[in-house]
């Protein structure tokens, strides 16, 4: 495998993670979907919003999903990723070469020039999934694409520097390029029709993600193809697809008792009306929910990391800052009215805080031909 210079491992800390348990692209729509005064008061406890300004960002990251698909256009293959900063409202998009900072400003982002284009930093990924293909250590936690610093990072736990130094050498890379960032936890799983409303597979309890033609999209891990699973009201349905490890991603033939709606348990008595499945920008809010914690928010750190669960590793997983439990799996992630995923893994809690990753829906949905209901 070739070298690469696009690899820095950072100092500091990092917690391992583990699974939290158990229509294509859509068309961009108002900022402000039903349920928005417990989505405002999520958007303060967890993110430090000031007390009435929620409808102001959920407004700004609406426009900036549109301003990014627009710059990303105008970048072509000088894209190097783009940042939505919550505190400023303002899009940053990453080109790799200057001639496209004009291009991207007149989209309405601001543009910066980088080393390594997107394609570059996912090439570098590219090379850590194929040599993790035979297995990694879970002391190795993960690897992604760290937009803001433009550069792959890889993870670990306390003590594993040396399994960590390996992959990347075995993938290519000079181990003296490498530093580890380390943590202190290990990778354990959390195995515990309305988005984030419990349902059971077997003895087990997940999250309903979001409401399918014939059913509802969930997490992978939540169960394998054929299992039969139940919600709290005596509903019944079949896993008709399910991968993991690799990808986190399966749908639920709804039977007896389960009918698709294109709404989202918001834990305060309401709930919100997804709207399409637009994606949203590193930077930007994000908010869950899930069976066991209810509602929380944080905001999109990371896109297409890899998980390296005990289970195997997980590619094209989203890390946020958000906080998840056990049998929150499965559960709808949302951005302003926009769906954008359902709850996979993560370490911490709600008590204290955490990473959580979320499987993107839009691959869902294109996996298995399946159509998002909205309203």
């Amino acid at each position: 495998m070739r070298k690469s210079p696009f690899i820095r491992f950072l100092g500091g800390s990092v917690l391992a993670v583990g699974l939290i348990a158990a229509a294509p692209a859509g068309a961009q729509a108002d900022a402000f979907p039903e349920g928005t005064e417990p989505l405002a008061k999520a958007l303060e406890r967890d993110l430090g919003v000031a007390s009435g300004q929620a409808d102001d960002l959920l407004s700004a990251e609406a426009d900036a999903r549109s301003v990014q698909q627009a710059a990303e256009e105008a970048a072509g293959a000088a894209f190097a990723g783009a940042v939505f900063d919550t505190r400023t409202r303002e899009l940053t998009v990453s080109v790799a070469d200057a001639s496209a900072v004009e291009a991207v400003e007149a989209t309405g982002a601001q543009a910066r020039v980088v080393e390594a284009s997107q394609d570059d930093l996912e090439a570098v990924m590219a090379d850590l999934d194929a040599e993790a293909e035979d297995g990694v250590s879970d002391k190795v936690t993960g690897w992604y694409v760290d937009v803001e610093s433009n550069s792959v990072v890889v993870e670990a736990v306390d003590g594993a520097e040396g399994l960590a130094e390996d992959l990347v050498a075995e993938a290519g890379i000079e181990a003296s390029e490498v530093t580890v960032k380390e943590g202190a936890a290990k990778p354990e799983p959390f195995a515990a029709i309305v988005g984030g409303d419990a349902y059971y597979p077997g003895s087990s309890r997940c999250s309903i993600g979001f409401s399918v033609s014939g059913g509802f999209v969930t997490a992978g891990h939540c169960g394998s193809t054929g299992t039969s699973v139940r919600g709290s009201a005596g509903e019944s349905g079949t896993v008709a697809g399910s991968i993991f490890p690799g990808r986190d991603m399966g749908w639920v033939r709804a039977g007896s008792g389960w009918t698709p709606s294109p709404y989202v348990n918001n834990y305060s008595g309401g709930r919100v009306t997804v709207r399409g499945s637009q994606e949203a920008s590193v930077g930007a809010s994000v908010c869950r929910s899930g069976s066991t914690t209810g509602w929380h928010c944080g905001t999109i750190q990371a896109k297409n990391q890899t998980v390296n669960y005990s289970q195997g590793a997980v590619r094209g997983l989203t890390r946020t800052t958000a906080c998840a439990e056990p049998g929150d799996s499965g559960g709808s992630w949302m951005s302003g009215n926009q769906a954008q995923g359902v709850t996979s893994g993560g370490s911490g809690n709600c008590t204290w805080g955490g990473t959580t990753f979320f499987q993107p829906v839009n691959p869902i949905l294109s996996q298995w031909g399946l159509s998002l209901t909205t309203g």
